[in-house]
């Protein structure tokens, strides 16, 4: 057991956190990989993907990011979140009937694993969902696996509301309410 208490900081990104934010991407398919999960991101590094760099340029200046890091690390990046006002066009996934923030991207260091990073950018978010007024706050994730990164959501307030597939990838949205 860890009984070293880690101080988590979150400020908002920009494009100087592409490169970290890449690497972490990229260190999340190795993880998955070596784990035997090849389906959720595949095989190929995330800054090799055909727009994948390109793709996180634009989190960095189009959407909402957010940067988490640990004060003990010297402010190095150890963690990632994007918000936006809606799901990807790309995806099958309907906007929402009502005003929302939506979590584009959510992606931890894999060598900082259960220091709670995740948690803490996604209780970011609601706060972030919540100062704007808004009060419903969605996110889709792969739902492959035996469910694993659900529950990972579900722990952190999120409710399962429909599942779709984008090709063969299985999905799921999950959702929020932060008044």
């Amino acid at each position: 057991m860890n009984d070293t208490t880690h101080t988590i900081r979150i400020r908002p990104g920009d494009p100087a956190d592409a490169p970290a934010v890449l690497d972490m991407l990229d260190a999340a398919v190795v993880w998955m990989n070596d784990r035997g999960n090849t389906e959720q991101w595949g095989t190929m590094p995330y800054s090799r993907r055909p727009g994948g760099v390109a793709r996180v340029e634009r989190y960095l200046t189009e959407n909402t990011p957010f940067i988490a890091e640990l004060a003990e690390f010297g402010g190095t990046p150890v963690g990632a979140l994007v918000l936006d006002s809606g799901p990807s066009s790309q995806m099958p996934i309907a906007p929402a009937d009502e005003p929302e923030r939506y979590v584009r991207l959510l992606v931890s260091d894999r060598r900082h694993i259960g220091l709670g990073i995740g948690a803490a950018l996604l209780a970011h978010a609601a706060e972030e969902t919540r100062r704007a007024g808004v009060e419903l706050l969605r996110v889709d994730c792969w739902a492959g696996g035996g469910g694993e990164l659900v529950a990972f959501y579900e722990r952190n307030g999120f409710t399962p509301t429909e599942r779709f597939l984008s090709g063969e990838w299985p999905g799921q949205v999950l959702a929020r309410r932060v008044d």
